[in-house]
């Protein structure tokens, strides 16, 4: 294959106001030929000035940071941009509130700080395609102990197919589509469409927002 015939790299901003960490995740991620770090960032205001004058693919955000927190300077991201990245919060600890209240903000995911240099790679990648959930499991249990659960059912649920309500649920299980089209004996296609209707049903950016909008109005209780 040639270089015309390659895709372009992934493009990616790294937000963390500790330099080791920004030192180990520009080493792991720039050995990659498929990944690009394009523009760095001390603070959370920083990264909002760097993300929207480079726009990337991907931002890994620190969610704790100076000036701003990386929950503020996701909101500020996915609200000031036309088309924003995806963003993954980089965190110490995964049973925190904070990581909630930035996946509610928008963040598409979240990874440790711990983790190993495959596993972050593999996570830049599968929140780029977007085409499942990044750690299910931990993004289930952070919506369990933290979602603010509506008192009355969001109207959206009610509007949701038979289909789509289990295409919600094998989502946040964490399937991808061609997963989910394999347990309900359908064509990719068709899970596509429903994905699709799920996440406009839900006002949901992606499949990480769709869960958690499915915890906090109750419909995983039911589930």
């Amino acid at each position: 294959m040639t270089g015309t015939d390659s895709p372009a790299p992934l493009r990616i901003v790294l937000a963390d106001d500790e330099r080791m960490v920004l030192t180990a995740l520009r080493a792991i991620l720039a050995a990659e030929p498929d990944l690009e770090i394009v523009g760095e960032a001390a603070t959370g205001a920083e990264a909002v000035s760097v993300v929207r004058e480079l726009r990337p693919d991907v931002v890994l955000m620190d969610v704790r940071m100076p000036e701003i927190d990386g929950i503020r300077a996701t909101e500020q991201i996915l609200r000031g941009m036309a088309d924003p990245p995806r963003i993954v919060v980089v965190t110490t600890f995964e049973n925190d509130a904070y990581v909630y209240e930035a996946l509610r903000a928008g963040a598409s995911g979240f990874l440790l700080k711990r983790a190993e240099a495959e596993a972050l790679v593999q996570a830049v990648r599968l929140v780029a395609r977007s085409d499942s959930l990044l750690f299910p499991a931990a993004v289930r249990a952070l919506a369990a102990e933290y979602a603010r659960a509506e008192t009355a059912t969001a109207p959206w649920v009610a509007r949701l197919t038979g289909r789509e309500s289990e295409v919600l649920r094998q989502m946040a299980a964490g399937l991808t589509n061609a997963e989910i089209a394999r347990r309900m004996e359908v064509g990719p296609a068709t899970v596509k469409t429903h994905v699709a209707a799920v996440l406009a049903k839900t006002g949901a950016r992606d499949r990480t927002q769709a869960v958690i909008a499915a915890y906090e109005a109750g419909f995983m209780r039911n589930s």
